[in-house]
């Protein structure tokens, strides 16, 4: 929910516009961008921190609150897409893939078998 009750819900855009940001933060200054400095750090510990963010979101949803499932899972968005954005892969790509799975076989089974 938006905290601003004029501003609309945000929805899955969001990611798209967080992406944007990301990558307009390659070659900022380390010093003044968390994100610059991620970037400065190399791919291997942005996907570190992907590990890290995806085991704390999961521990989240076993032993936390709904606010902190909410949270990690923000965090782990955030790494997600900076990952993403680091090895020039879009969330359009992305999003295509899993278009081209939706309603497969494989997916359904997935679902069934948990």
């Amino acid at each position: 929910m938006s905290k601003n009750k004029n501003t609309p819900a945000p929805d899955a855009q969001i990611l798209e516009r967080l992406y944007d940001v990301l990558v307009s933060r390659k070659g900022a200054d380390p010093e003044k961008s968390y994100t610059a400095k991620m970037y400065a750090k190399g791919v291997t510990k942005i996907a570190q921190k992907v590990g890290e963010e995806g085991v704390e979101t999961a521990l989240a949803a076993v032993a936390e609150s709904r606010e902190s499932l909410l949270e990690e899972s923000a965090d782990l968005l955030y790494m997600l897409l900076l990952l993403w954005a680091a090895k020039d892969v879009t969330p359009a790509e992305v999003f295509a893939v899993l278009d081209h799975r939706f309603g497969t076989p494989g997916v359904r089974d997935k679902d069934k078998n948990g």
